[in-house]
């Protein structure tokens, strides 16, 4: 019997990185994903974790652009932060996690800011190395100015863009969503991207934000204002946002769940959790015996 099981299981296909993709995804969302060409500006906590999953997704092409370096201060969050990266240029790291999880990914890695002023030329030349316009791009940046630079862009070139909000001071990963920022609540970036986002005119705007209140924390003593010390991140908050972020490019890009009606199923939740709560007010209608 034992030798018969050892056959049957000899005789089975060999497993790839796509074998359990493809159950979920089906062939033809693979081989999409295998044709696609995804841009990520910014290789931090939620980018170099949106990166992975795009990477063990099977995204065929990746454009990554950093300027930074690993330090210490990374490890509590980032993919690619560990004793041994810190110093290392982040752009570095991240090509080596790609290739090691995807060697047949094509890997566009630019060591440079993604400013307000350099993003046209620089996304020019990105999809000239690429050999064409992306199918996605994700904003993992924290800067205003540049966030808005890109979606405007994004906009005027009808580009499929997802932008990260901030996940610094929260705790409660439940509370993430994607929306559009015009319809966000209770996150002061999304505030600010909302108003000059008006301003521009920029009418739409995928992003992924927290619609949590945050952590109010004081300063630490005798720090600058520019140090921003009464800002901390959990080590599961950025991970998970890029792992969102992830998830919302592989989905549209292979067109599997992209009609999944997740509002019904998180309302039942909600209203399931509402009884629940409510069944623990007040006193118990059973009388002692």
């Amino acid at each position: 019997m034992a030798q018969q099981q050892t056959t049957q299981a000899d005789n089975q296909p060999a497993e790839t990185m796509t074998t359990k993709l493809e159950v979920i995804l089906g062939e033809d969302g693979v081989k999409r994903l295998n044709q696609a060409r995804v841009a990520v500006f910014g290789c931090g906590g939620v980018g170099s974790n949106c990166i992975e999953a795009l990477a063990r997704g099977g995204v065929g092409t990746l454009a990554i652009v950093d300027k930074d370096v690993v330090a210490p201060s990374n490890i509590n969050r980032q993919a690619i932060a560990y004793h041994s990266t810190i110093g290392r240029r982040k752009i570095d790291v991240t090509e080596e996690m790609i290739r090691d999880i995807n060697p047949r990914c094509r890997v566009i890695a630019r060591h440079s800011f993604v400013l307000a002023d350099n993003i046209e030329e620089l996304l020019a030349q990105l999809e000239r190395e690429c050999g064409g316009p992306f199918d996605y791009i994700v904003d993992a940046i924290d800067t205003v100015s540049t966030k808005l630079a890109i979606a405007k862009l994004a906009q005027e070139r009808s580009l499929p863009l997802i932008s990260s909000m901030g996940g610094a001071n929260k705790l409660h990963p439940e509370c993430l969503r994607i929306a559009d920022v015009h319809k966000t609540v209770n996150d002061s970036l999304s505030r600010i991207m909302r108003k000059e986002c008006r301003k521009r005119g920029i009418r739409h705007l995928k992003v992924l934000y927290s619609c949590e209140e945050p952590m109010h924390l004081k300063a630490r003593e005798g720090a600058a204002r520019s140090e921003r010390s009464d800002l901390g991140t959990a080590s599961f908050m950025p991970p998970i946002m890029g792992q969102m972020i992830a998830g919302e490019v592989i989905r549209q890009i292979s067109g599997v769940g992209t009609q999944s009606d997740t509002a019904a199923a998180l309302a039942m939740h909600d209203a399931a959790r509402r009884g629940a709560l409510a069944g623990r007010k007040g006193p118990s209608s059973k009388k002692k015996s």
